[in-house]
């Protein structure tokens, strides 16, 4: 890994860095802020720290209509979900401050708690966009805004979710075992069969899985692939709800990302290249999956299919390609392989904005 010819994963780096007592984002470099402003200023990202460090006392403004902030969370979603992150942070932060001024003139309890759902939605994707854009430090405070939000929401299965969300970011800064306990808690609070409490059960096993394989634990990551892959049954397509993108081609890729991190890496590449990924998948989750792809083709030696595979992520999913840390991981790495560089070789480094 020190000489380039082999990509850190990210539990190994999140290993080091607990180890050498730095954040994460100093080894990985992140945000890549020369890369984002190649498109511009990144529109939001302000605004949405100062939300974010206002916490509680947030400046709230004059709201829309329910129904019309409701409809504009769900495009902001829609146009995450799309790998258009730039868009829906721009729209983001404005919402928030009127959703919190909606809480603030609400009526009666039952619209009030209905407010604070769609806020508690809100700072879930306002989680998501901050890991998007490579600013972890704003998931914290991001998660810790959708708990107090979730426990005055009319729509309990929030509280669960933001459980499971924390345990994501715990397995940034190596505390998996902190991440499996909350997302067991998570799913000890998840009650109902319709598709929403699926969803964010199937939600919470995927996160499980990918936890308990970063902590060396492949049996319980298996066991985890398996529960979701019984709830998958359930689902018809990709779920929609909660922004989880449930649903079996979901199952399938985390089941290769677990391969992948319990260390059987030709495997992961094997099946990752002979899964089928459905047309209306998410474009992010299929990028991500061949991100792992071209990883896991890298650990097995084949630095040719593993460039491939990283070609595969930036047609589908250019945005979160481009901005991703793993992928400059491996794409370094295959130029320690190569003893000349590629013409695709160097014009993906040159996109990435990459020197090798």
């Amino acid at each position: 890994m020190e000489q380039g010819r082999e990509p850190a994963s990210p539990a190994f780096t999140a290993a080091m860095a607990r180890a050498l007592k730095v954040e994460p984002e100093e080894l990985t470099g992140t945000p890549y802020r020369d890369t984002i402003e190649q498109d511009g200023l990144l529109e939001g990202m302000s605004e949405l720290r100062a939300i974010l460090a206002e916490g509680q006392y947030v400046k709230a403004v004059q709201p829309e209509a329910i129904e019309a902030m409701s409809a504009e969370l769900n495009d902001i979603h829609f146009a995450y979900r799309n790998d258009k992150g730039r868009q829906a942070l721009m729209r983001l932060p404005i919402l928030l401050r009127q959703l919190h001024g909606a809480a603030r003139a609400a009526a009666t309890d039952a619209e009030r708690g209905r407010v604070y759902s769609l806020l508690a939605s809100g700072y879930g994707t306002a989680d998501r966009l901050s890991r998007h854009f490579g600013y972890m430090s704003l998931c914290t405070p991001a998660v810790d805004r959708l708990e107090w939000v979730a426990q005055q929401a009319d729509d309990p299965l929030y509280t669960a979710q933001a459980k499971v969300k924390r345990a994501r970011i715990l397995m940034y800064l190596d505390s998996n075992d902190v991440g499996l306990s909350l997302v067991e808690q998570g799913l000890n609070e998840i009650s109902g069969d319709g598709e929403s409490a699926i969803a964010v059960r199937g939600y919470a096993h995927l996160c499980g899985a990918i936890a308990a394989a970063r902590a060396r634990k492949a049996d319980i990551a298996r066991e985890h692939i398996a529960e979701a892959r019984d709830l998958a049954e359930h689902v018809t397509g990709e779920s929609n709800a909660y922004g989880t993108l449930f649903g079996k081609a979901n199952v399938g890729i985390h089941a290769c990302a677990v391969e992948l991190e319990a260390g059987d890496p030709g495997k992961a590449a094997r099946e990752g290249s002979e899964l089928r990924l459905p047309a209306g998948i998410a474009p992010p989750r299929a990028g991500h999956h061949w991100q792992d792809t071209a990883r896991a083709w890298l650990l097995a030696g084949n630095a040719g299919k593993a460039l491939e595979a990283l070609n595969r992520a930036r047609k589908v999913a250019p945005q979160q390609t481009r901005l991703h840390p793993s992928v400059r991981e491996t794409l370094t790495s295959i130029a320690g392989l190569e003893r000349r560089r590629s013409e695709s070789l160097t014009a993906f480094s040159g996109w990435l904005g990459l020197r090798l």
